[in-house]
């Protein structure tokens, strides 16, 4: 079988991905070694509702601007299926309290930029991450953190657990 080159290959992936996720976007250049998928508000409420995962906020709306809100517009694919993989695993109850709204911390890997959502604390799903990820130390705001093994890092910021989902998990 012939190989191949790298720019078509490119287009054949990138052909997949629209084919096998209808109404999501591949975000970036063809030349980028990790484009982001981002997926509409309605698609990640889709996702989470098939396994179970809920949400709310203080302000009862999903608008991206307002800080109240819990919007996922423009979040990551890979975050979406996170989220989906730790309700499997973990078994217990997910209810997410904050998304791509703005209000949160700034930077590559952040809320607005489709990496992170924060999650409510019950006791099961503290007792799932403390006891089957590594303790890796605080965060520079003094919250304590624990690794997936997939590379995913979870926060204890003391009301709510702040999940940085570089990628899906292991979906």
């Amino acid at each position: 079988m012939k190989a191949l080159k790298a720019p078509k290959l490119r287009s054949v992936l990138t052909a997949l991905v629209l084919v096998v996720a209808p109404g999501v976007a591949v975000i970036g250049t063809a030349g980028e070694a990790a484009a982001v998928t981002k997926i509409s508000h309605a698609t990640a409420t889709s996702m989470f509702r098939d396994v179970g995962i809920t949400w709310s906020s203080s302000g009862n709306c999903s608008d991206r601007y307002n800080s109240t809100c819990t919007s996922f517009e423009q979040l990551n694919l890979a975050t979406a299926q996170g989220a989906q993989t730790l309700k499997r695993a973990s078994g217990c109850a997910l209810n997410i309290t904050g998304g791509t709204e703005t209000g949160h911390a700034s930077g590559t890997y952040s809320h607005w930029n489709g990496y992170k959502l924060d999650f409510s604390k019950y006791t099961c799903v503290g007792n799932y991450i403390k006891n089957t990820f590594t303790y890796i130390g605080v965060r520079g705001d003094g919250a304590p953190q624990w690794r997936s093994g997939s590379g995913n890092i979870y926060a204890d910021e003391g009301n709510h657990w702040d999940v940085l989902y570089y990628n899906c998990g292991g979906c």
